[in-house]
Order: C-alpha cells, then structure tokens, then sequence
C-alpha cells in the first residue's frame, strides 16, 4: 500500500491539493457523530467530492466513510472535539499524478493521505486533519484481487488514510503492526 505520509514536508499541503483536486467538483458535507453523544466525541465534519466514474454513490460513500471513522476514533479513543477532513474519490489517471508530484513514483496507488498538519499520535486532533484521496481501480483491482469485498475493502483504505492524518505510519514493521 502507498500513501502520502507526515515524514515529508512536500506532503503537507493540503490547500494546494485541494485547489488543484477539489475547487471543481461539488463537495457535501456530513458530521461523522451520534447526535446523542455529541459533547463527548471527536465530531468529524467530512467534505466529500467524486471526481470520476465508477464510484457508489454520495450516500453511500458517505455512510461508509462515516462508519469507518466513526469506527476508528472509537477504538482509539480520540480527544472530544471537532476536525475536518476532505475525502476526494478520483481515478487512477488523478492519482497518479498526485503520486508523482507529491512522492515522485510516476504510477496509480490505492489511497493518498495530506495532512493539514504535522501531527503526532495520541496527540490532540487540529481543527482540520487534511485530504484523503482514493482512485477507483485500484481499490476495486486490490478488492478482487483479496478476495475481499469492495465496500470492505474501501473502509479498511479510508481508516488507512484517516491514521495518516492523525500522525501513524508504516516505515517500520512496528509501525505497520500498529496501523493494522
């Protein structure tokens, strides 16, 4: 798997991408919170924008994004609060060249990661976390290709670029073990 990671100065610009990937298309926003228990979860505003074919639609991207990160910031147990992140679903084509500008590797990934910030984990949530960006054939290749299905498949990849911004990583097998 290849993503975007905090260790690179270059990949902290998610103004930059955002102006380059997400100025054109439409962006939805939902909470990821129950509103029952809002005071006292991390609530996660999501701007959301399909660039290309092939994708589910706004709503059930939504309520998967949803679910994962909801997932997420219960099992790490995240500071009350509120953040943004943006969630960009592209092509391979996108992808590729935000992989080769940002990581110089002139080919597709699954999932790529900005972090707004430099963030370190267990450390308190910024007001905005960054961009995550995910390329349909990739995500559905890898999907078929394990054996898994492709909504599974996408929630495990959003909770993957939603560490990312929180400040984990995989440079290390320990690292990786962590992630996992």
């Amino acid at each position: 798997m290849w993503c975007v990671t905090h260790s690179s100065l270059r990949s902290c610009a998610p103004m930059i991408v955002r102006a380059k990937c997400l100025a054109a298309f439409p962006l939805t926003t939902t909470d990821v919170a129950d509103p029952k228990v809002t005071e006292r979860v991390l609530r996660i505003r999501l701007q959301l924008s399909i660039q290309s074919g092939g994708w589910p639609q706004a709503r059930q991207l939504r309520k998967l994004a949803t679910a994962a990160f909801s997932a997420a910031r219960t099992a790490l147990a995240l500071s009350p609060g509120e953040t943004e992140l943006s969630l960009l679903f592209t092509d391979d084509a996108a992808i590729r060249k935000l992989n080769a500008e940002w990581r110089d590797k002139d080919k597709p990934t699954n999932v790529l990661s900005f972090p707004a910030f430099l963030s370190k984990k267990n450390r308190p949530t910024p007001a905005l976390l960054g961009d995550i960006v995910l390329a349909i054939e990739t995500v559905r290749r890898e999907a078929e290709d394990e054996g898994k299905l492709f909504e599974s498949h996408l929630s495990h990849l959003l909770v993957h670029g939603f560490l990312h911004l929180l400040g984990y990583d995989h440079e290390t097998e320990a690292e990786a073990l962590e992630m996992e």
